[in-house]
């Protein structure tokens, strides 16, 4: 499966599941990620639970449902491979736009993350 076609082809519901180095666990709803040209993928995130989990611990799991009838779309299994917080490239690459009273990029980092396995969405 060719992931940047998917994913800029379909329109769905995803969500990136973390945990934390004890185990603790944590699930967000996320937009689909961005496929990089190097392969990796990349999220916009916040400096919230799923950041702050991904930094002891760099696996996750992002499971994406596709619209419309039944139980299509994907898993995929993450590695975070590296991140950065320049402000101008996470402001390019964010499907949000907030008013300029309320930017977001300054507090959000892109996290690469390498795919280690890609599951259908049931069975697999």
């Amino acid at each position: 499966m060719e992931l940047k076609d998917y994913f800029e082809n379909n329109k769905g519901f995803g969500v990136l599941s973390t945990s934390d180095g004890k185990g603790n666990v944590n699930a967000a709803v996320y937009a689909r990620p961005h496929v990089m040209e190097d392969g990796l993928l990349a999220f916009v995130m916040r400096d919230r639970q799923s950041y702050q989990n991904i930094q002891s611990n760099p696996h996750a799991t992002y499971l994406f449902r596709e619209d419309g009838p039944g139980y299509k779309g994907v898993r995929l299994y993450l590695t975070k491979t590296r991140e950065e917080n320049d402000p101008d490239l996470i402001s390019a690459l964010s499907r949000r736009k907030y008013p300029p009273d309320q930017d977001a990029s300054a507090s959000s980092f892109l996290v690469y993350f390498k795919l280690e396995k890609t599951r259908p969405l049931i069975g697999g």
